[in-house]
């Protein structure tokens, strides 16, 4: 195998309290991003009985200090990790990943145990051994998978995968009548211990499920499993059936009420809207409606001026009272231009009769003529 990056990454624990990215805390340190690369496996791992070894050269184990130092790239720190692994989720992946990176050059063989062990030691899995055996191949740190591997190791099974170093948290493990099954490989020295990621693990995705059932439940009959798949009864299939029609009744309830909200909030904005444009014109019309029919309005002068003119057209002026009366006298006799006769000559006091009539007709003429009237004037001699 190629070698590996000379840099260690250290082990970093994952908290439920705010994570940041990819799980990381502050106290991890988030890792500067590198150039994408996208040169990977194209393949899952192989199983170890699938691997030809050639036993006849002999195998001598590193030390910490040489592996720490870093080994030649045909002979690779031999680490071995296992577990159950069942419902592989990223706790699984970042425990790997941390064994991967324990040393330079890594060669990681993971063991997984098969369900005759884990159901007599630790309890019934969900997944079944072959599914669990293919997830953890799909793993990118792992080289090698151990089907069927025990579940505490051996001297004999140690030397047969030629193991340099056991990876595994530092927690003691106790099971099958021992307070630590990895007791006598840190005893050994092959013990390299790595951080156990808090806040997700197999039995908190169960608890998960087991707590919320009925939410699941209902989930997969809408998906199409049957109430016998689910062992389901049919009273708790009913119920369920029912809860989903009245939650379908709750959504559209609440979608309604959301819009007719957002409806009456157009409402609102448009008539302030309206009101404050019928307040504008309002005043408008109230300003031009004083300034037409108010005290001093427009109309008011229209009507004084009318009256005004009204009085004068149905009262006409009087001749001042200074001038003395006069009585029309007959006929004056005239001298028509075009005529060659000429009237008999008058009296003086008849001459002075004349004038005084003329006058008179004049000033008739004068007054008729202020309101419209036409008197054709003709001139006495």
């Amino acid at each position: 195998m190629d070698a590996q990056s000379s840099a260690k990454i250290n082990a970093r624990k994952r908290r439920k309290e705010a994570p940041g990215p990819n799980g990381a805390t502050e106290e991890d340190g988030i890792p500067s991003k590198v150039q994408r690369c996208a040169v990977g496996l194209r393949q899952p791992a192989p199983f170890s009985d699938e691997i030809e070894v050639d036993f006849s050269k002999p195998y001598v184990r590193v030390t910490m200090e040489e592996a720490s130092r870093g080994t030649p790239c045909e002979r690779p720190v031999r680490v071995y990790a296992d577990g159950i692994f069942d419902l592989f989720h990223s706790g699984h992946a970042r425990a790997l990943m941390q064994a991967k990176n324990l040393f330079p050059n890594t060669y990681l063989i993971v063991g997984v145990c098969s369900d005759e062990l884990t159901h007599n030691f630790k309890g019934f899995t969900v997944m079944n051994e072959n599914e669990r055996y293919d997830a953890v191949q799909h793993c990118r740190y792992v080289d090698e998978v151990v089907r069927n591997a025990p579940w505490t190791l051996t001297p004999e099974f140690l030397a047969e995968h030629r193991i340099d170093f056991v990876a595994h948290d530092d927690i003691p493990y106790s099971s099958a009548g021992s307070d630590d099954v990895y007791k006598h490989i840190k005893e050994a020295g092959m013990f390299a211990p790595t951080q156990r990621t808090e806040g997700i693990s197999t039995s908190d995705i169960i608890t998960r499920i087991v707590r919320d059932y009925d939410v699941y439940a209902r989930r997969n009959l809408q998906r199409g499993y049957t109430a016998k798949e689910l062992n389901v009864s049919f009273i708790n299939e009913k119920k369920y059936h029912l809860q989903e029609r009245v939650d379908k009744v709750k959504k559209k309830v609440k979608d309604v009420e959301e819009k007719s909200k957002e409806f009456v909030q157009k409402v609102e904005e448009k008539s302030i809207d309206l009101i404050q444009k019928w307040e504008e014109k309002s005043r408008e019309f109230i300003g031009s409606f004083l300034e037409m029919f108010g005290p001093e309005g427009a109309l008011k002068h229209m009507l004084k001026e009318g009256k005004g003119r009204m009085l004068q057209a149905i009262s006409p002026k009087q001749s001042p009272s200074s001038s003395p009366t006069r009585e029309r006298s007959p006929s004056p006799s005239f001298r028509w231009p075009f005529s060659g006769k000429t009237s008999p000559t008058s009296s003086p006091a008849t001459l002075s009769r004349h004038k005084a009539a003329a006058c008179d007709i004049k000033c008739t003429y004068l007054e008729q003529s202020k309101f419209g009237s036409h008197v054709l004037l003709t001139q006495v001699q």
